[in-house]
């Protein structure tokens, strides 16, 4: 596994080195995704390496984490509180839509507003720093597309693409994640209460072993494939129209 950490912090070294720039950003929200990243690009950019905590009414816990993350990893961190800029912005666009507001859809606009403001955040630092902004997304949520368009899925670049969530957690065991982020619950911290398996309807588990090509039941399958289906747009670049001759 060590030899897995020196080969991807080689990759991100020679992205800084492609892309002419200075160094490297990533959000640290104290899951264990974001705290392998910190981890590597620290690695990989030792002066030049910055781990962001953007609470936005988060769970006071998973701020704790991501303070741990950043204390254990010795990454230079930073904190942007988004609570007030969310709440001015996300209520003056519901005041616009007024009786069209659906609060059923307006739930997951709210959510994906929160990962988007997140996203302007770290461009917004990357481009003072010359930094390039490091996703965190693994393989699960990439087939999957459990991440938010231009949100968290907003990045330059995606080191743990290629990893399942096991794999992602043996990536953490070896780089000295603190042992409680490993063993929590996944979440993105949209809502209260909210995690990723209770919210996508399988597990990671599930998810992993089918990506590897192992037998899961056909329920979980039917879950995967749908989801895949439905999130293409989010992998593929954009749709445009081409003028025939």
């Amino acid at each position: 596994m060590e030899k897995v950490v020196e080969q991807v912090v080689e990759w991100l070294q020679n992205q800084v080195k492609e892309a002419g720039v200075d160094g490297l950003v990533v959000g640290v929200s104290g899951g264990i995704d974001s705290a392998v990243v910190a981890n590597l690009i620290k690695r990989a950019c030792p002066e030049n390496s910055l781990g962001v905590i953007m609470p936005l009414n988060s769970d006071p816990k998973g701020m704790e984490h991501a303070s741990k993350v950043i204390e254990a990893c010795g990454i230079k961190g930073m904190t942007v509180d988004l609570a007030e800029t969310h709440e001015v912005m996300f209520n003056q666009i519901k005041n616009q839509l007024k009786d069209e507001y659906n609060e059923l859809n307006g739930k997951l606009a709210d959510a994906n507003l929160r990962a988007r403001l997140r996203m302007s955040t770290l461009y917004t630092i990357a481009t003072n720093y010359n930094y390039l902004v490091v996703g965190t997304d693994n393989a699960a949520e990439w087939y999957t597309g459990y991440f938010t368009k231009y949100g968290d899925g907003g990045v330059d670049i995606l080191p743990l693409v290629d990893f399942t969530k096991g794999e992602v957690r043996e990536l953490a065991k070896q780089l000295g994640v603190p042992q409680e982020v490993i063993d929590k619950q996944p979440s993105a911290d949209l809502w209260e209460g909210q995690t990723d398996e209770s919210e996508m309807g399988i597990t990671y588990d599930k998810i992993d072993a089918f990506l590897k090509g192992e037998s899961i039941p056909d329920a979980d399958k039917e879950i995967i494939e749908r989801m895949h289906k439905n999130s293409a747009h989010k992998r593929n670049p954009l749709a445009q129209f081409t003028r025939s001759n």
